[in-house]
């Protein structure tokens, strides 16, 4: 009888650490924990919204998925950030997986849920997320589990003849080079994005005015605005409203205290 990976006690811990990495990274407001390993099937994107798949390169290829819930498609969906799409927002979560299998996840892609079970085979491991429910999941083909080794193990070679005395050969032990040092995996997807500026704007009111009204206008003019006095100000990212506050002066200069930060609902 053939035992599968996932069932094999190194098999199954393998696929717990590597699904124990991705829940470290994978975007959520709760924190996830990866529960035991169990064999995959076509069912095993029930309940989920989304599916991101990645292919390895490196010690060992294969192909593993990351299977999301709707809160993370929602939350994508309502964001005010422009270009940022699930397999760029998993994308980290596949590089920490593939890490931990010894490989390097090359570029995300999502896939339809239906599509995810004949693109990892017949024989692949799920490892649920869990944290109010099952929150996601990380697939891994089996053969990116199998405990046997693919290349001999770093240590004593066979021995190495030098030269022979009385017609015997005298053979010296022949040490492995080490292992090369594993260079940790670059973040990849919501990363990318902290170094990019975006416009902040405080707005205090509008107003609206006719040609003529602007032309006429001279230094000393007053515009009355659509804002009470004393009425917070509108805080902005790219034109969208995301917050209230107060204007302050902070070291001669105008500053904006912050006290309300706005959902989608209420920025409008």
């Amino acid at each position: 009888m053939t035992t599968s990976p996932s069932s094999s006690p190194v098999g199954a811990d393998l696929a717990l650490a590597a699904a124990s990495a991705a829940a470290t990274v994978l975007p959520s407001v709760e924190t996830l924990t990866a529960a035991g390993a169990q064999p995959g099937g076509p069912e095993a994107t029930a309940g989920f919204a989304g599916a991101v798949v990645a292919d390895l390169d490196g010690a060992h290829v294969g192909r593993i998925a990351v299977l999301v819930g709707e809160e993370l498609t929602t939350a994508l969906a309502a964001s005010p950030i422009e270009g940022l799409d699930l397999a760029a927002a998993v994308q980290p979560a596949l590089d920490v997986v593939a890490a931990t299998l010894g490989s390097v996840a090359l570029a995300a892609r999502s896939v339809e849920l239906d599509l995810v079970a004949s693109d990892l085979g017949p024989s692949f491991t799920v490892v649920p997320l869990i944290g109010s429910g099952i929150s996601a999941a990380v697939l891994m083909q089996d053969q990116l589990l199998d405990p046997r080794p693919e290349v001999e193990p770093v240590g004593v070679l066979p021995r190495a003849a030098t030269g022979s005395t009385s017609g015997s050969t005298v053979e010296e032990p022949v040490t492995a080079p080490a292992a090369a040092p594993v260079t940790p995996l670059p973040r990849r997807g919501i990363e990318m994005l902290h170094g990019v500026d975006m416009e902040v704007t405080v707005e205090l009111g509008r107003t609206r005015m006719t040609v003529r009204d602007l032309l006429a206008l001279t230094p000393g003019a007053v515009l009355e605005l659509d804002r009470a006095a004393g009425s917070p100000a509108d805080l902005l990212v790219n034109g969208r409203l995301i917050a209230r506050g107060e204007v302050v002066v902070v070291d001669e200069d105008f500053g904006l205290r912050v006290t309300e930060i706005l959902d989608d609902s209420a920025a409008v």
